[in-house]
Parts: structure tokens; C-alpha cells; sequence
């Protein structure tokens, strides 16, 4: 899973600062604040769980599991949903679309909780 992993993170760091700067530069006066403020939240999700997946392939190479496999998804799962949703809602206007986000707010959420389980195992 190292290679899935480290992938997955370089990928979404790299969208998730070609992502920020987009928003800075591209939609600052196309966007109200409030949606730009929304843009944003899913750039910084983004790119805080870009590198919690970055230390899943790490810790994947001395302690793999199940808990950190589930929790790497997790992370991966949370980006689509939570920030994807957002950057959608906020691109499209289409308000329906803020009831994907809080799933994947419970995928970031299991991720944690994954990657605790696989800390406390291991010790």
C-alpha cells in the first residue's frame, strides 16, 4: 500500500495547492466571501489530510495493518467527499450538494480513529 499511499498524497497536495491558489487568484471576485471561505475549508482539509496519508505510507513500511490500510482509505475517501463537495457547491451554487460533505467529515473522522487503533496496537 506504500506506493497507493504515497501517491494519493502527492496527488492531493498538488491539487490541493493548485486548488488554493486557484481560489486566491482565480475566484476571489467571482465568488461571494462566504463561498470562497467554503473554497478554502476544503483546500485546507485537503492538504492536512494529504499528508496524514503521506504518514500512512510511511508507518505502512514498519507497522502495516489492516487499521492503517482502513485508515489511508479513509483519509482518501474524506478528501473526494468532504472537499470535493465543497469545491462543487461552491463552483456549481448547488446548495443540495452540503449533504455529502459531513460523510466525508465521518471518513476523516474514522481515518483518525483508525490510525489511533494502529498506534495502540502496535506499543
Amino acid at each position: 500500500m506504500l506506493r497507493v499511499f504515497l501517491s494519493l498524497a502527492a496527488f492531493a497536495g498538488f491539487t490541493g495547492v493548485a486548488l488554493g491558489a486557484f481560489a486566491a487568484h482565480g475566484l476571489k471576485g467571482r465568488l461571494s466571501p462566504e463561498y470562497l471561505t467554503v473554497f478554502q475549508t476544503g483546500v485546507h482539509y485537503q492538504l492536512v489530510h494529504a499528508l496524514a496519508l503521506f504518514g500512512v505510507a510511511l508507518l505502512s513500511l514498519h507497522l502495516p495493518s489492516r487499521l492503517l490500510t482502513g485508515a489511508g482509505c479513509a483519509f482518501a475517501l474524506g478528501i473526494l467527499l468532504f472537499s470535493g463537495s465543497l469545491y462543487t457547491l461552491t463552483l456549481s451554487g448547488i446548495g443540495k450538494l452540503g449533504i455529502i460533505t459531513p460523510f466525508g467529515g465521518v471518513a476523516f473522522l474514522a481515518g483518525w480513529l483508525c490510525l489511533g487503533l494502529a498506534a495502540w496496537r502496535a506499543a
